[in-house]
């Protein structure tokens, strides 16, 4: 997988930076400057401000990338006591940034971590380094130099993931005492309204599958103090317009959605809301 990875050559970016600041072209101009051969990818720089949910479910769609180096910088805590990391994961790729629990939804989608290193060998950083850029001057560095065939264990010691900060959202399970509740949470909002879920393909399925429900059938949907009903879908267009639905989206978990409307805008809620879904 090493070799894979010094051969494709492939960093992602994902921020918070949104797409009118010059620190996106910064960190690709570091990144060139150390690795001239890198092919960068922009996955998203729209994440909202701090918003540790989004980015970490943005994050979690490079499964779809070639194996590579990920940065993600949404970094409210930046210059501060938290540190800096590398995890290495089982696919082979290594996610770059902050320990605030960005980084951790994405390693399931990647089969899992393999090492975690934090950042404190300053022989792998831009000097000086800038207590509020550590995209540029650490993470952007970092993931250059791993391209370049640097080790892992040489940019510091090794951590435990116990020892990391925690993630923003758990995986939703299944449990054996109430097989016909999800208790779920919003973790990402689209552009067309649709909201979406920290559920996964394969726990959507055993709960169907387990409460008889399938394609066509109605889902119960509780949250901020309403009750709805909505059509197991695989497309929008299975349900009349204006019609609720829920489906598997097309990066690993499950969406809500109105075919052709905003669900947001017509129920008002929000990443980080709790939703319940009962069969």
């Amino acid at each position: 997988m090493f070799n894979l990875l010094k051969k494709q050559k492939i960093i992602s970016l994902t921020t918070d930076f949104g797409v009118q600041t010059r620190g996106i072209g910064i960190m690709h101009g570091t990144i060139m400057k150390l690795c001239p051969d890198a092919k960068v990818i922009d996955l998203m720089h729209g994440i909202p401000d701090f918003d540790l949910i989004t980015g970490a479910r943005a994050l979690e769609t490079v499964y779809d990338l070639p194996i590579g180096c990920h940065v993600c910088v949404i970094d409210p805590g930046v210059g501060t006591e938290r540190r800096g990391i590398i995890i290495q994961t089982t696919r082979g790729d290594y996610l770059i940034g902050p320990d605030n629990g960005v980084l951790l939804p994405a390693t399931k989608f990647l089969n899992g971590i393999k090492k975690i290193v934090k950042i404190t060998n300053t022989k792998y950083m831009n000097n000086p380094v800038s207590p509020i850029f550590h995209g540029r001057d650490v993470f952007a560095p970092a993931a250059a130099h791993l391209l370049n065939g640097v080790n892992i264990k040489e940019f510091g010691s090794e951590l435990k993931e116990e020892e990391l900060v925690k993630a923003p959202y758990d995986e939703a399970s299944l449990k054996e005492d109430s097989i016909n509740t999800i208790k779920a949470t919003i973790i990402d909002v689209n552009k067309f309204g649709s909201f979406h879920l920290n559920i996964n393909h394969e726990t959507f399925d055993t709960f169907l599958t387990r409460n008889e429900r399938k394609l066509g059938d109605k889902l119960i949907l509780l949250f901020r103090k309403k009750k709805l009903l909505v059509t197991i879908a695989n497309t929008f267009g299975e349900v009349a317009r204006g019609k609720e639905l829920i489906m598997k989206d097309d990066y690993g978990r499950v969406e809500v959605a109105i075919n052709q409307g905003s669900f947001i805008a017509r129920h008002k809620v929000k990443v980080g809301d709790k939703v319940t879904i009962k069969a």
